[in-house]
């Protein structure tokens, strides 16, 4: 089934700013936000919205962007013009969760040494006014740890088991989670955490889609006049926070054939999804060290070329899932991942960001994040996971989750 934007015809205008926005200043607690080192764009209210697959969005999207009225200070500036939002779940046959695109009514942006402001509408209604900004974010009062998917013993239990059916030939490797459900005294505030995340985390990307909030390290895809990027992050070792002691720990991992193995699978994956669509790919002949406040993580950026008419979010719909955040073989990985995990990843490790009218965009991964209850509004998920291979060791995995944990653990005040 095909499905195309049926609602009312939509005008836009984008004029550029003099003065580069304080984003974070602007960021709303029922808006959208993507955020590193201080660059990106926020956004307010709602004009439209999709619920579905991602692959059907792309097409949603398409006819909208084709239909809109549009005017411009800045053409062919990526991110400029309309907008659309996206968080889409990691496994759309076992969860109780939604995917959603949305196109704000009002982006504020800032990219590449230029601001500027978007503003959509129905071609009968009048332009829409920026907010002001709002009063300070609230901090997390009383947080607490109330429920965990998998303590350390059921957690051991499923990794060894996951260990005995790679050993068995079933996967070469699966990605397996575990959460942390939050509770605070009050309503959390999700510019809170925004902000405390893009604060700690810059060289992430920070955002805010629908309640899905956190800072994720690994770009999936990013789409800018033709040239595609992937960011492929697999093994990892938790980090210590001294130079001296974290310069041997990347040297241990560098080194680890278990974390080696893992991330040339995660790289091979990457490459497999994106060929069809591009042409003059590099693939790095070895990782770097990507080193995080909380982690080191072994790193491969991924370029190439995409055809005419790929657009970011049909790239990020091809990627998804990657070896990174499910295994290998994919759909042998995804099963398992459903029988031994035991809960609803929902948007976790899915598809996170943004695509514009020209197809230009970027999405990371959903990792480092938290879902905040639409219906419990003092209530979050946090989620971690790590990938499983023949070597993994259940102890030293589940160690590797406290330390993805720490993020959001952070921003909630727990850590």
């Amino acid at each position: 089934m095909i499905h195309r934007y049926e609602g009312p015809p939509l005008r836009a205008r984008t004029v550029e700013l003099d003065v580069r926005p304080d984003l974070l200043a602007h960021v709303s607690g029922d808006g959208t936000a993507w955020l590193r080192h201080g660059d990106g764009m926020v956004g307010w209210g709602e004009v439209a919205r999709f619920r579905g697959e991602i692959a059907a969005a792309e097409a949603w999207w398409s006819t909208l962007a084709e239909g809109i009225d549009a005017e411009t200070e800045l053409e062919g500036h990526p991110g400029s013009g309309p907008v659309a939002f996206g968080s889409f779940v990691f496994d759309a046959h076992n969860t109780a969760q939604e995917s959603v695109l949305i196109v704000p009514r009002i982006v504020l942006g800032h990219r590449a040494g230029r601001s500027w402001m978007t503003q959509v509408a129905t071609v009968d209604q009048p332009w829409p006014e920026l907010p002001e900004p709002g009063a300070a974010p609230i901090d997390p009062r009383g947080a607490r740890v109330d429920a965990i998917s998998l303590d350390r013993g059921s957690w051991s239990n499923i990794v060894a088991d996951a260990v005995s059916r790679i050993r068995a030939g079933e996967v070469e490797k699966v990605v397996l989670a575990r959460s942390e459900e939050i509770r605070a005294e009050d309503q959390l505030d999700p510019r809170y955490l925004v902000s405390a995340l893009s604060s700690s985390y810059a060289s992430c990307w920070t955002f805010h889609v629908a309640g899905m909030v956190g800072a994720s390290p690994e770009m999936l895809v990013r789409c800018e006049r033709g040239l595609a990027t992937s960011r492929v992050l697999a093994g990892t070792i938790r980090a210590e926070g001294d130079e001296q002691a974290d310069l041997k720990l990347a040297q241990v991992l560098s080194g680890s054939s278990k974390n080696l193995i893992e991330h040339e699978l995660a790289v091979a994956s990457v490459a497999e999804a994106l060929a069809p669509f591009c042409s003059g790919m590099n693939v790095p002949v070895a990782p770097y060290v990507l080193e995080l406040p909380n982690v080191l993580h072994l790193a491969s950026d991924v370029t190439a070329v995409a055809r005419p008419g790929v657009t970011a979010l049909r790239l990020a719909a091809e990627l998804h899932p990657s070896a990174a955040v499910c295994g290998t073989p994919t759909e042998a990985a995804r099963s398992m991942i459903a029988a031994l995990e035991g809960m609803d990843r929902g948007r976790y490790s899915g598809p996170v960001g943004w695509v514009d009218a020209a197809g230009d965009g970027e999405f990371a991964i959903a990792l480092r994040s938290g879902w905040l209850h639409p219906n419990d509004p003092c209530r979050i998920s946090i989620y971690a996971g790590c990938g499983i291979v023949a070597e993994s060791e259940p102890a030293e995995e589940y160690a590797e989750t406290v330390a993805k944990l720490l993020p959001m653990r952070q921003a909630l005040g727990l850590d």
